[in-house]
């Protein structure tokens, strides 16, 4: 496509030559002629790489001692975030599939190189705290299986740039692949753990009703707050965009048609897995801690009290099994997201292991001095730190999002109908005002939801 050339689908004018992800972008093909269930295994794969962002470490302390303090109750808000997840993580793919340009690109279309720099800033701000997010996951998880101090589990983990070299090297279908595998892992070990629990089925149904308690009791308002604001991380939102051009489907009406439609699919299926496995997290703290007079505050608590709840000794030691695939799960999926931000904000592009090496070292950094000087604490106290990070940045993400893909000159007959518009701006501007109460909550008190 020249330069200045309108899209062949829609409106928009593209003012680059510049594809998403170049070295990977339509790699993977697509069957002509096959039937429903060949074409959509051979669509799936981004979805799942995007619903590693909704089980990140970063998340689970929250959910276990909301499980612990409150039972089933806050069930229900795992069910509507993760309704707005699914709408927002849709319309981001089908913004990929009708322009040909992930988010980072299109915002860069519309606002001119001279905003895109600062927009380019917040977001690689908000892509480093979710990595020192993953850092903190997996130290803590080392620490738990092999007692290694948390000091040495964040050296560790600078090791995995040269796992994701390698996978790299194997193709995008193997890092899709090892990701499913690694969520499977969570799942399962979750799965277990619930059934060890014998959780009270009926309570648990119950709590997927949304109850007037949430918002009438502070304190499970404000973990409340906490899974919610944390649902839809921003770096989730340019990454959709951008792997979801992988597929080589035909760049046409009919062919964009099909994509949207798969996509689709693949994301309600993924995302589904991903509500699953949080609402595995929050049940398993609620039916193995909640009436108990345990004190669950902290991941590392709820791993020493794992195996003596259940009387199983292999409890504990899966628990951390499982933190730690979700740590390595959410390490490559931040690095795709780095180098999609980069290339579309500011037209940088760099070879990927210069690209990871860079932001996990940025991520390790601060990690490494705090836990040296603070120890399990200060770790504790800058995942908080990294949320609040991310609860700022997403406007920055989700605003554009809603605007491009509700504009027919950009998106032609891929526009969002009239009911998606509505139910996008009262997602957009519950989730602005909830993090926005979740941040000046955590600035004014420098306390933790949980």
């Amino acid at each position: 496509m020249s330069n200045g050339e309108k899209h062949e689908s829609s409106g928009w004018i593209r003012k680059s030559h510049n594809v998403s992800l170049e070295e990977v972008n339509s790699t993977i093909k697509i069957p002509k002629n096959a039937g429903f269930f060949r074409k959509l295994f051979a669509f799936m794969g981004p979805g799942a790489l995007v619903a590693v962002g909704y089980v990140d470490p970063g998340n689970w302390a929250t959910s276990i001692a909301g499980g612990a303090q409150f039972g089933y109750t806050l069930l229900s808000v795992i069910l509507i975030s993760n309704l707005i997840a699914m709408l927002l993580q849709e319309m981001s793919a089908r913004l990929g599939i009708a322009t040909d340009m992930d988010l980072a690109q299109a915002t860069r279309n519309s606002v001119g190189k001279k905003v895109a720099i600062p927009l380019w800033i917040l977001t690689e701000l908000a892509i480093i705290a979710t990595d020192i997010a993953e850092v903190i996951g997996s130290a803590i998880a080392l620490n738990l299986l092999f007692g290694l101090p948390l000091i040495v589990g964040v050296a560790i983990t600078t090791l995995d740039v040269l796992v994701l070299l390698l996978l790299q090297k194997k193709g995008f279908r193997i890092i899709e692949s090892i990701v499913v595998v690694l969520m499977i892992t969570i799942f399962v070990v979750f799965l277990f753990e619930v059934i060890l629990s014998k959780p009270e089925m009926a309570e648990l149904l119950k709590g997927y009703v949304p109850s007037t308690q949430i918002v009438t009791n502070p304190k499970m308002l404000f973990i409340a707050l906490g899974i919610l604001g944390a649902t839809v991380m921003p770096h989730n939102l340019y990454l959709h965009s951008s792997i979801i051009q992988t597929r080589q489907y035909e760049r046409n009406l009919v062919g964009r048609k099909e994509a949207v439609k798969f996509a689709k699919i693949d994301s309600f299926l993924s995302l589904t897995g991903a509500f699953i496995i949080n609402s595995l997290i929050l049940i398993l703290g609620a039916a193995a801690f909640h009436g108990t007079t345990n004190t669950i505050n902290e991941i590392q608590d709820a791993y020493q009290l794992l195996s003596p709840t259940f009387g199983v000794a292999a409890a504990s030691t899966l628990f951390a099994i499982a933190l730690l695939a979700s740590g390595q799960n959410s390490t490559i999926t931040g690095t795709l997201s780095g180098q999609i931000v980069m290339e579309g904000f500011i037209h940088m592009r760099v070879e990927p292991w210069v690209r990871r090496v860079i932001t996990r070292l940025i991520a390790v950094v601060p990690v490494f001095i705090v836990t040296w000087l603070m120890g399990a604490k200060g770790t504790g106290e800058l995942l908080l730190w990294s949320q609040v990070i991310l609860s700022l940045q997403l406007p920055f993400a989700v605003v554009p999002l809603v605007l491009f893909t509700s504009d027919k000159k950009k998106m032609g007959s891929f526009v969002n109908p009239m009911w998606v518009k509505v139910i996008a701006w009262f997602a957009t501007v519950l989730i602005i005002a909830l993090n926005i109460f979740l941040v000046g909550y955590i600035l004014m008190t420098g306390q933790d939801l949980g």
